[in-house]
């Protein structure tokens, strides 16, 4: 195939996605947000019952759809849909460590944690589904995207990797972050958290809640996890529906999976190694099958090869992570700031 020809191969997205099928999808996957803020409408603590049954349902949910994409549409879809699914449910889980940073540094109560996270996943979404769109828009229009897409992937691999092996603090400074040095240059911001509300009036002005600045906070930190998780199923399955649906069904149990992890997010110590090396297997992917589109003896790695790689690498940074932090108490909910 000539470079010419694979241009315009690439024009064709091909996608299982009909018009009925993605209203069906859309329209249930905002009704899944509305009970999700229906639930959160009173605020409380989540206990681990709660936390537990909406994370059953909520992985329950994807799996029962991926065994319908996979009697739909066959087999491959069906092994593209679940790879996809595990690469962003795998981000997700670094997503939310960052997300237990900046509730502790925010000292949000316990009581709004859920809701904080409810609109961290609302706005996750949203940006999800626009670089989604602006990325099946660069596949159909650029011949080098998957080449491109791939090297994002390297390149984000490589900066986990040195952060890991530098023994980076991760570690949230309120002060110096520029979406909140911005809000505060615009409205004044009281001191104590007023529950759910996001501005109060205070001395006949209108200011800002702390519960402002914290989702103010969490949206931006989304917009980083857009551009990694979006090339990164993008190197799974090149249909913009199915890259949609793992997106998600990946977010939306997020807000319980929170405080099911919570405890065990600190002693995840190697999940950074773990998603250095899946991002970068899936940017030597990209770059394997775009070269294989100019030069057709290049070989290119199986979805299902792409599978076993990363349940491979995902119990291996489990299991070394929790014997590295064996001596540690069960029930330690400490946020540990150094993930090595």
């Amino acid at each position: 195939m000539t470079e010419l020809s694979y241009l315009s191969a690439a024009s064709e997205l091909s996608s299982v996605g009909t018009p009925t099928l993605w209203g069906v999808t859309i329209a249930g996957v905002l009704a899944l947000l509305v009970l999700d803020f229906l639930v959160t409408r009173r605020p409380h603590e989540v206990s681990i019952k709660e936390a537990l049954g909406w994370s059953a349902f909520y992985i329950a949910l994807p799996l029962a759809f991926g065994g319908w994409i996979w009697s739909r549409f066959g087999s491959e879809l069906g092994v593209q849909y679940l790879t996809g699914y595990l690469v962003e449910k795998s981000l997700s889980v670094d997503n939310l460590f960052v997300f237990m940073l900046l509730l502790a540094a925010f000292a949000v109560p316990a009581v709004l944690a859920q809701r904080v996270l409810l609109y961290g996943i609302a706005g996750a979404l949203v940006l999800r589904a626009i670089f989604i769109a602006l990325g099946a828009a660069a596949l159909q229009t650029l011949d080098f995207a998957f080449l491109l897409f791939g090297l994002i992937l390297i390149a984000t691999a490589v900066k986990l990797l040195r952060d890991a092996l530098s023994g980076h603090q991760q570690e949230v400074d309120i002060n110096k972050m520029r979406s909140v040095r911005l809000l505060r240059r615009v409205m004044p911001v009281v001191d104590e958290y007023q529950g759910t509300k996001m501005t109060v009036r205070q001395n006949g002005r209108r200011a800002l809640t702390p519960l402002a600045l914290v989702v103010v906070a969490v949206l931006a930190t989304d917009i980083v996890f857009a551009v990694d998780s979006v090339p990164a199923v993008y190197g799974i399955t090149e249909d913009p529906y199915l890259v949609f649906a793992t997106n998600a069904f990946a977010l939306l149990g997020l807000r319980a999976l929170y405080f099911v992890l919570h405890a065990a997010l600190s002693r995840l110590v190697h999940l950074s190694y773990g998603l250095a090396i899946i991002l970068a297997f899936i940017g030597v992917k990209l770059g394997l099958h775009w070269a294989h589109g100019v030069w057709a003896g290049v070989p290119q790695i199986p979805t299902l090869a792409s599978l076993g790689v990363i349940i491979g690498v995902l119990v291996v940074v489990t299991l070394t992570s929790l014997r590295a932090t064996r001596d540690r108490a069960a029930g330690d909910t400490q946020v540990v700031a150094d993930r090595h």
